[in-house]
């Protein structure tokens, strides 16, 4: 028997491999599955019930799953995802579930040729392309899986009218992080510790930064701080005040995506303070509100689940430029940067992730629209009518550079050293850079343009 200790180091392990993205050479997707409406059957319940408290802590029953895969009830292949996720380096438990899945969705996964990067990736890649409707009782089941690795979750899945879309969120690898506002701890519990009002330094005592290396540029009045990016990729938070203005900074290094939000709200004493989960949303960090214990969509600042949902909640985005710190230092003069340890005497690796994602991602994303790689860098913007805009970032930047206009649905771009900003009719929209497959998923439809 495994103890849940035991499982959660595989599951580590099998979760931060070097997998390739999701582009299928010769692969298509295949039609989705017929689902029915009806309740569980009785005994699959039953089955399900029973199996998914034992699996939890390493017992995998495989009498207790003959009749789950045998049922023919294609939803239930979302809960086979989940339990891929914990069981796909175990080879008898991994080829059962697979199994399963080909006999719950008439397909068989191993002709995907992702397959062999990833079991549980694979699977969970078609369900989301297929949009499979979850079974009932879904979110409580997948709580009983999810809470056994980290019971701090428990908020976010009994939350019974929360806006939560749990057939697409994950397990990350870590576990939440639910310091105090200020708490300096690196985390030893393994969460992902955001950092809290970071000493800031003048650019001339950046020195120990180079000049071609990525910050993430931030300006809130007459007052600009660059966040380099090997800190962010250590902490992906950070909360700070800029310009007299509270903001939360999460960057996504799995999308690319750094971003700024306000966190002061109307009629609260006190500014937000964000954290990570630890978990994901089709390969997107998840975050939330250490204050209310909301649940917060990253990429769109939408209030997820608790008191901010209740409320309506999105928090406005504020422009994150991404520059080398040479080109906006030089734009900058002014600008203060992260000093070298964070202010929290630690120091940090020139690139913690060591490549990581180099060959695509790493977590499920489901299907891609095709109009560009996946990893490809696009400045994302909202125009003031609500269309969604995408410009791929460096021919935009070229195209700039040599004085070409760059415009798309109202929207114009413009550098601010070397990174894009946007405006239209003069007034300032909020931008950031993400991998394609990150802006494009959670802005279906967008309009995209290219130099060409």
């Amino acid at each position: 028997m495994r103890t849940l200790a035991a499982l959660g180091l595989v599951l580590v392990l099998a979760g931060c491999g070097g997998e390739s993205g999701p582009e299928r050479s010769g692969y298509a997707f295949p039609p989705a599955p017929a689902v029915t409406e009806d309740p569980l059957a009785p005994e699959v319940a039953r089955a399900i019930d029973a199996l998914l408290p034992q699996a939890r802590v390493g017992v995998f029953d495989l009498g207790l799953f003959e009749p789950i895969a045998d049922s023919g009830d294609a939803r239930v292949a979302w809960l086979v995802a989940d339990l891929l996720r914990f069981y796909q380096a175990s080879r008898v438990e991994e080829k059962a579930l697979v199994d399963g899945f080909t006999q719950l969705t008439g397909v068989d996964p191993r002709a995907d040729p992702q397959f062999e990067r990833g079991s549980w990736r694979t699977v969970t890649d078609h369900l989301i392309a297929w949009d499979t409707p979850a079974p009932p009782g879904y979110r409580e089941r997948k709580g009983v899986l999810h809470l056994g690795l980290e019971p701090k979750w428990a908020p976010f899945f009994e939350d019974a009218d929360s806006a939560i879309d749990w057939r697409r969120v994950a397990w990350g690898g870590v576990l939440i992080d639910d310091r105090e506002l200020g708490d300096r701890d690196i985390c030893f519990r393994g969460c992902i510790p955001a950092l809290d009002d970071p000493r800031l330094v003048p650019a001339s005592e950046g020195y120990w930064y180079p000049d071609d290396r990525t910050v993430f540029g931030v300006v809130v009045g007459t007052e600009a701080v660059a966040f380099p990016k090997n800190v962010m990729e250590v902490h992906e938070l950070v909360n700070i005040t800029v310009g007299g203005v509270r903001l939360g900074i999460p960057y996504c290094t799995l999308c690319a995506s750094a971003q700024a939000y306000r966190t002061a709200l109307p009629g609260r004493p006190e500014a937000l303070v964000l954290r990570t989960t630890g978990l994901l949303q089709r390969s997107n960090k998840l975050m939330y509100d250490f204050t209310t214990t909301s649940a917060i969509d990253t990429f769109t600042g939408r209030a997820l689940s608790g008191p901010l949902l209740d409320a309506g909640v999105t928090l406005e985005q504020v422009t994150v430029v991404t520059s080398t710190w040479g080109a906006w230092k030089a734009a900058h003069p002014e600008t203060r940067i992260v000093a070298r340890d964070g202010g929290i005497g630690r120091t940090y690796e020139d690139d913690p992730l060591a490549g990581r994602d180099d060959d695509g991602p790493i977590f499920p994303v489901g299907d891609v629209d095709a109009r560009l790689p996946v990893q490809a860098l696009v400045l994302g913007v909202v125009g003031p009518d609500g269309t969604a805009v995408a410009f791929v970032a460096d021919e935009a930047r070229t195209a700039l550079a040599e004085g070409e206009d760059v415009t798309l649905g109202g929207v114009e771009l413009f550098l601010d050293g070397g990174g894009l900003r946007a405006r239209a009719g003069g007034d300032e929209l909020a931008a950031h850079e993400a991998f394609w497959f990150a802006w494009s998923q959670f802005h279906p439809g967008t309009e995209l343009w290219r130099s060409d």
